[in-house]
């Protein structure tokens, strides 16, 4: 599914209209998909309340559209005319229906609004969708702040507030927000999701994400580079299981990582490779780390790595690690190693120095931060490589502001991908993962729960294992990101959005892929 700004999205409808989809046949589309949507939501339409605020545009005319279906269909319907102008064909359409109609111009004090908006079940806006960057003024603001205002006052309205394609008051390109703008409890975008539901704080505004058909012709969207990544195509991405499968053909992942300090980044990105399905998982690891995991783990190998005197791999031991990559299918370096010298020695030895490496790896935690203080590392790093930076390491990789990494994070990730000629991870809320050839594809997931210590390292194993039974490293990398992504929601939902531990990934991991594949739903 692809990802568009607000000019992509016109020209497909352009594109449409040409390939002889009238922008009527796409109106129709989109309201009636709406409409049924709102159906589903609210479990039944004939008898419930619906208000829907209408705009001047296109927007309108999709609400309008879906407010003669839902009349249709038994609802309640009343037509709030929130601004002068309106599409006059689908206006009608409702006035022969005997629809309510009331018009804002004449509700200056919002008496009407108000007094509809605790009696209804759905609020449905359809005001200005992608068709308004401009601040909310006038009654338009005064009555987007009493929407908010009365949707989140204690034991007020308990409407569901539904935005037909993009909340009135947000950005569809920036994610910016009006300071009016009312949170949706679900946005249903229209024909391809946009950008700016995806950054923040936009896309705290958004609530349920979902995209509605509305009849675009097939492959139309072709050349759009931003996908999202969604259920169908990660289960199509995932390795798959023969019957007569074993551990010699599920790939062999080589973890380095840990320290004295860090045992806990060494568990959990071996144990989730064996989660992800690796046949083998082999942990190269410092004396004082091996003997703390052993206990913790009965299934990996254990390659014990000469360590120095605080508990940090020994630069000398990147003879040993490099032997061991070359049985290895695929390789983890970085979670828990620290920053000291001799890490940074080790580091650059095992990835950078002659003969080259040629297993793909994962360069994630402290192997990133090693990275940043090398000038020209990328001119060396010619191995296939999946880099899983979170802001913080992209910064100092990048060596840049924090903020200028969240401001424009897709062509952050995408000029560091073809910068450094290699897949990079930029995790966080819709994590995106971009590709030396400009590919970038969004994680639908967004959940506080993961921000606790040690998912990292659980995601950097899933990557690993994926590598390791023969994926590409930028199907590998989006396969993994939405996979760990949906095992965060599970347990979300059945903790909360705090509290969660990296431990309660693990076995969560193996369930998402396993019903990715079977019902291609995680």
């Amino acid at each position: 599914m692809k990802v568009v700004t607000v000019e992509q999205m016109r020209g497909l409808e352009r594109a449409a209209s040409e390939a002889g989809v009238s922008e009527d046949t796409l109106m129709e589309t989109a309201g009636l998909a709406v409409a049924r949507r709102v159906g589903q939501l609210i479990e039944g339409i004939r008898g419930r309340r619906v208000l829907v605020l209408v705009g001047p545009g296109n927007n309108g005319g999709d609400g309008l559209v879906a407010a003669r279906y839902l009349s249709d269909w038994g609802a309640l319907v009343t037509v709030y005319m929130a601004t002068a102008g309106r599409r006059r064909d689908k206006f009608e359409e409702c006035r022969q229906r005997r629809v309510r109609v009331v018009e804002g111009k004449d509700d200056v004090e919002q008496w009407a609004l108000s007094s509809y908006l605790p009696i209804t079940d759905v609020v449905l806006d359809a005001v200005f969708g992608i068709g308004n960057s401009r601040p909310l003024e006038g009654q338009l603001r005064s009555m987007f702040t009493l929407l908010r205002d009365i949707k989140q006052r204690p034991g007020g309205a308990n409407f569901k507030l539904v935005a037909v394609d993009v909340p009135t008051g947000l950005n569809a390109d920036t994610g910016e927000v009006d300071e009016a703008c009312a949170p949706a409890d679900w946005t249903l975008t229209l024909g391809a999701p946009k950008i700016g539901l995806f950054r923040f704080p936009g896309a705290a505004f958004a609530g349920n994400l979902e995209t509605l058909s509305i009849g675009l012709p097939p492959g139309i969207d072709r050349d759009i580079a931003i996908d999202l990544a969604d259920d169908k195509t990660v289960a199509a991405m995932l390795p798959k299981r023969p019957l007569d499968g074993h551990k010699g053909i599920f790939g062999h992942v080589l973890v380095v990582a840990g320290s004295r300090r860090y045992v806990g980044a060494t568990v959990l990105a071996t144990l989730s490779a064996y989660r992800a399905g690796a046949g083998l998982v082999t942990l190269a690891s410092p004396e004082c780390v091996y003997r703390l995991a052993v206990p913790q783990m009965a299934e990996p190998i254990h390659l014990p790595l000469p360590e120095t005197a605080d508990g940090f791999v020994s630069p000398s031991a990147a003879v040993e690690a490099r032997a061991a990559m070359e049985g290895a299918s695929a390789v983890v370096i970085g979670p828990g190693m620290g920053n000291s010298e001799p890490v940074q020695r080790f580091v650059q030895d095992v990835l950078l120095s002659e003969p080259r490496p040629t297993k793909p790896v994962v360069i994630d935690a402290d192997a990133l931060n090693v990275l940043a203080r090398l000038y020209g590392w990328a001119e060396h790093l010619t191995t296939p490589a999946v880099l899983t930076p979170h802001p913080g390491e992209m910064s100092r990789l990048l060596r840049i502001p924090v903020p200028e990494v969240q401001e424009d994070r897709e062509a952050i990730a995408r000029d560091a991908a073809q910068k450094w000629r290699q897949v990079v991870v930029l995790k966080g809320a819709h994590s995106i993962v971009a590709a030396p050839d400009g590919r970038i594809t969004i994680s639908p997931h967004a959940n506080p729960a993961l921000g606790s210590g040690g998912t990292g390292d659980v995601l950097s194993g899933v990557i690993g294992a994926l590598l390791a039974q023969g994926l590409a490293p930028y199907e590998a990398a989006v396969a993994a990101v939405h996979v760990h992504g949906a095992a965060g929601n599970r347990v979300r939902d059945m903790i909360g959005d705090g509290g969660l531990l990296a431990s309660d990934l693990l076995p969560q991991l193996p369930r998402v892929m396993r019903d990715l594949k079977v019902k291609g739903t995680a």
